[in-house]
């Protein structure tokens, strides 16, 4: 339900608003170049550039699985991310993700890797 909750998040709200929200206290994601961003106040600050003005992101898992604890999950599968440059011109990317998903003490869930 959180993955489909993020991603209903970033359709209707948008990436700047959809990732920090879902983002772990001490989650990561991989940023340009191989970097890391490290931390919920450091993603949301990545996403507030305005080169995410006119982005948007879909995506599908192929696959969830969960720990037999209940505590961790994971999911993957294909995205395509969508940019608009100032002329109008959409450029389209389309990959693999792998989210890492940690449940949180509301008994929600935040990812920790994206």
């Amino acid at each position: 339900q959180s993955e489909k909750g993020f991603l209903k998040m970033a359709i209707d709200k948008g990436i700047k608003a959809a990732f920090p929200y879902y983002a772990d206290t001490d989650a990561v994601i991989k940023g340009n170049n191989d970097s890391l961003i490290k931390g919920k106040n450091a993603i949301a600050d990545f996403y507030a550039s305005s080169t995410f003005n006119n982005s948007s992101v879909t995506w599908s898992p192929d696959f969830v699985d969960a720990s037999e604890d209940g505590n961790f999950g994971y999911t993957y599968g294909k995205y395509i991310w969508q940019s608009k440059d100032s002329t109008g011109k959409v450029s389209e990317f389309k990959g693999v993700f792998h989210t890492v998903w940690k449940k949180q003490k509301d008994g929600g869930w935040k990812y920790v890797w994206d």
